[in-house]
Parts: C-alpha cells; structure tokens; sequence
C-alpha cells in the first residue's frame, strides 16, 4: 500500500508539474529530427516554462498526426501534396501555414573507399531505377552497386523519387531504412554502397560532387554551393501547421526564424534561409 501510495503521488505531482508548463509537440521529419532536437532544446533552456516534445517517424507520418490534431507542428522534408491539403481542409477549414525553416543540400553518400568522385542526375537516375547496376559504369571498380534509401513515408523518399528519379519507381533492389542515420551507416560499412539524405549527416561516408547534366560542372552540397543555387539537388526544409500560429507556438516559430534560431541551423549542417 505504501508503494502505491508514493507512485500515486508522484504521478500526481508530475500532472501539476505539466500543468504548470506551455507543452509544444512536434512530430514528422527524420531528416529534420537533430535539427527539431536542438532547436527545441536550446529554446527549453531559455524557456523553462515551455516544454518541447520532439519526435520522428518520417515527413508522411508528421503531416498525418497534423491532419488527425495528434501534433501541434510537423516537420516536413517535401511540400505538403493536394491530396493532403484536402484533408486538412475537409476537417479544420483550412489549407494549413507552411513555413520554411532552413535549405538542405541533399547528399549523396558512398563509401569513403569509392573512389567514385561525382555523378550526374542522369547516372543518379539511372542507379537508383536500375539501369546501371555496376560501379564501373560510371568510373568506379567492376563491383555490384548496392543501393540504399528511406523507405515511402520518408519526404526524402518522396523527393528523390520526384526530382531525381522524374517520377519513376525505385529498383527493386534497394534496400529502404527507416531514417537517414540508418542509411549513412549502412554506407559507411558497405564499400560497394550509395545512399542518400540530409547533407548534416554526412559523417563517416563521402558525399559526391552532383551535376545537372554531363556537360556541366559538379558540385559538392556545400554552404555556399546550395546558398547560390549551384548544387542540382536543394530542398526547402519545412514546418507545418493547421492554422497560423498564436500565443506560445508563434513565439517558438519566430524563434526558429531568428538570427539565433537560424544559427543552429548552421551548427547542425543544414543552411540558413536568411
């Protein structure tokens, strides 16, 4: 009885606790989930009335917990589609508020002992539909290409397959993870391995040079590469909401918008949109 009595009252004072607190869920993004962690755990300290609960599970899975009121922000590595607008109209009336929060230069990882250097979106194109199956057909060793990418809830699944991949199905072949740490160090054991994902997690593997076509120069996802539009593969990386924020979610944002909050952005690998 004594037991039960003190777990009741801790449960109590943990309910008192959360009451006295402003609580913030975030939800979506994996490529987004370090970045969301720092922001929110920077902006905590400043704000210990506020609590920031971060969670991942792809950009897909962030929009629906949006869509379903599970989640007060969601994180986003793709645009919203229609067909999920129209959701989000049918049942709040609205189209939702997208923001963008930082620019990624979408990388793409192989092994530090490829010595592949650089690829075109064609090459790309063609790896990951499987076309070209073999690594000496774009300049490395007689070697089998494994391919490794996000599995479909991913917006970087999605943004590949639409911007690289022009629509068209991933092979078969390739291997889905469920984040883009997972497809990093898949890579980083696999010499015969190409992935792809944020270029903040771009540790332990190299990160190729990308060109728009094979006459033109290559180009590494680099600060100033994607801040000049050089880089063929940038992306918008995104917040959404289901109504333009108030209160304490408007301050968070405007936080995040700011010269501080863009800052993290920078330490965390991705790139500032101011």
């Amino acid at each position: 009885m004594k037991k039960i009595s003190i777990l009741v009252l801790f449960a109590i004072a943990l309910l008192g606790f959360y009451q006295s607190k402003q609580v913030i869920t975030v939800k979506g993004s994996d490529t987004m989930i370090i970045l969301a962690q720092r922001w929110a755990e920077e902006y905590m300290n400043k704000n210990p009335n506020v609590i920031i609960q971060v969670t991942g599970g792809g950009s897909g899975t962030g929009i629906s917990a949006l869509i379903n009121g599970t989640t007060d922000i969601c994180n986003a590595s793709r645009p919203m589609k229609p067909s999920e607008k129209d959701k989000l109209k049918q049942r709040y009336n609205t189209l939702g508020v997208e923001i963008k929060v930082a620019k990624d230069g979408l990388a793409i990882y192989v092994n530090e002992a490829n010595p592949v250097q650089e690829l075109s979106l064609r090459q790309l194109k063609d790896i990951y539909t499987g076309k070209i199956t073999n690594w000496k057909d774009v300049g490395g060793t007689d070697s089998k290409i494994i391919l490794y990418g996000r599995e479909n809830n991913s917006g970087t699944y999605v943004y590949f397959k639409d911007h690289v991949l022009k629509g068209e199905d991933y092979s078969s072949t390739m291997q889905s993870l469920p984040g883009t740490a997972a497809v990093v160090n898949a890579v980083a054991k696999d010499k015969n391995g190409i992935g792809y994902g944020g270029a903040a997690y771009g540790k332990g593997i190299r990160e190729l040079k990308v060109k728009e076509n094979d006459n033109s120069p290559a180009y590494a996802p680099t600060n100033e590469n994607v801040k000049e539009g050089k880089y063929p593969i940038t992306r918008y990386l995104y917040i959404y909401l289901r109504s333009r924020p108030s209160g304490t979610i408007k301050e968070y944002i405007d936080w995040i918008l700011s010269p501080e909050g863009q800052a993290i952005v920078s330490k965390v690998g991705y790139f500032p949109i101011k």
